[in-house]
């Protein structure tokens, strides 16, 4: 599974342009006063102004070559501060997934990971920096019911479980490695912080096989 774009809201464009553009050093064009597109690898974020505040954030992961967390760690450091435990990085071992990642946030306090799936064949030999960030990988969807929600995305288009993921009726993942939606229950807190959960106007367009499929996620109906 790709996806292609992932479209989310901001309080303010020429911030949150600046984080992805000077801090991650990724693509950015200004569509016009209220939104701007970030191109990822093979991904395109798009960022959509509103002056409606809210504590909730987004949670996106980004794939790396599985060769280069380590590296991506480095390149890191003075740009912005990846989430530590203990006074050392966190980097988090998903064994069932064959993955490992670190996490970080953007200004607007989304939470972003940088993942290796080990699985994938995109190793390298480039020093790592921002053409290595691959693609959007992941994107958080958060619903009172995951297990139901997931079932219901199953029967209408034909997605497809997680198969190294432990699905149940807190947290569910659709896709692949490639690809995955992050279905969560509303208060689970975003591993590894302390964060709950809560529900995001999100637009994802994504390809499934040979369809072009688009969910809007609206809070009021989820």
């Amino acid at each position: 599974m790709t996806l292609e774009t992932i479209e989310i809201t901001t309080t303010n464009c020429n911030v949150i342009k600046d984080f992805y553009e000077n801090i991650l050093e990724l693509p950015s064009e200004i569509i016009d006063e209220k939104s701007v597109i970030i191109t990822i690898g093979n991904s395109t974020l798009k960022f959509i102004e509103t002056q409606e505040k809210s504590k909730s954030i987004y949670h996106l992961a980004f794939n790396i070559p599985k060769n280069k967390l380590e590296e991506a760690i480095q390149w890191s450091k003075n740009r912005m501060e990846l989430i530590e435990k203990k006074n050392e990085v966190l980097i988090a071992d998903f064994e069932s997934w064959n993955a490992n990642s670190v996490y970080f946030f953007d200004c607007d306090g989304n939470l972003l990971e940088f993942i290796a799936r080990h699985d994938l064949d995109n190793a390298t030999t480039e020093p790592f920096g921002s053409n290595q960030i691959l693609n959007i990988s992941e994107i958080g969807i958060v619903t009172e019911k995951p297990n139901d929600y997931a079932q219901d995305l199953m029967e209408k288009y034909g997605l497809q479980l997680f198969e190294k993921n432990q699905n149940s009726e807190i947290f569910s993942a659709l896709g692949d490695d490639n690809g995955l939606l992050i279905v969560v229950k509303s208060k689970r807190n975003w591993f590894p912080t302390e964060i709950p959960a809560e529900s995001k106007w999100t637009r994802i367009k994504l390809q499934h096989l040979d369809k072009k499929i688009e969910l809007d996620i609206n809070p009021t109906n989820n």
